[in-house]
């Protein structure tokens, strides 16, 4: 067996049909691209057009097989509509990954029943809606992938975690309920734990140069994320390569979490 044979058994994505929530920009994108270029159909869902229309383009430039569809994940109904109009593309998904979310966090004293409905219903009931949705046909053809994006937030308050840490520390513990329910069926269930990275949904913080130096401090190889670098966590979780890695939560964040 040749080097590239051995990886490609390891870590080749063809055959496997992915979706991305989320999947038009920051690390949602980088995912995208990761998965598609390891030679997986995607099919990205979130909100605006535009963006969508870009990556897509992007990737069928690359060679790649990659569609959109433009659904609202912050209701049931839509999840359920998107749902349904991204398995008709190619097919029911193989690879679901959650990257979709919001980020509301006023102060907590502040927080408003809707910021808080808001915040839960697109960063811990639209994962659990398509886990739902495709996670026993995962089991049931005996291989599946589950990936959420959740955030440092999930395990330590800082920065007014607010109802957003609250969400990212529950779909932690949903990966872990889905890898119990599914993992016997060939269904791995993880999360990649970020760091701070350098993406519209952290625009706030991204705008405070002394903030983002602070922190790129803090990390121990000196430098934010990008959304590049997660990369081949991505792969490595959606490939056969990770088929005993389960209800794990993986940090991807330059060892800011150890720092």
């Amino acid at each position: 067996m040749t080097a590239q044979s051995y990886l490609t058994e390891l870590f080749s994505l063809e055959g496997r049909v992915a979706l991305v929530t989320g999947g038009s920009s920051g690390i949602g994108r980088g995912i995208t691209g990761a998965l598609a270029r390891a030679g997986a159909r995607v099919v990205v869902v979130a909100r605006r057009e535009e963006e969508l229309a870009a990556i897509v383009a992007e990737l069928t430039v690359d060679g790649c097989q990659a569609a959109w569809v433009s659904g609202d994940l912050s209701t049931r109904d839509g999840v359920r509509a998107a749902a349904d109009e991204a398995s008709a593309v190619f097919g029911e998904p193989d690879i679901l990954v959650n990257s979709a979310g919001i980020n509301l966090r006023p102060p907590m004293g502040e927080l408003t029943d809707e910021e808080w409905d808001t915040t839960l219903a697109l960063n811990l009931e639209a994962p659990y809606l398509l886990g739902q949705r495709f996670g026993p046909g995962m089991a049931e053809r005996g291989f599946g992938r589950i990936i959420h994006i959740s955030s440092q937030q999930a395990h330590r308050a800082f920065v007014q975690s607010g109802a957003y840490g609250v969400s990212k520390g529950a779909l932690e513990s949903l990966a872990r309920s889905q890898a119990e329910a599914w993992s016997p069926y060939g269904v791995t269930c993880n999360t990649l734990v970020p760091g701070f990275v350098m993406t519209p949904l952290n625009q706030r913080l991204s705008a405070d140069p002394d903030r983002v130096a602070a922190l790129a401090a803090r990390t121990l190889v000196g430098r934010n994320g990008l959304a590049e670098d997660f990369a081949g966590a991505a792969v490595f979780l959606a490939s056969r390569a990770s088929a005993y890695v389960t209800g794990q939560s993986v940090f991807v964040d330059g060892g800011f979490s150890v720092h």
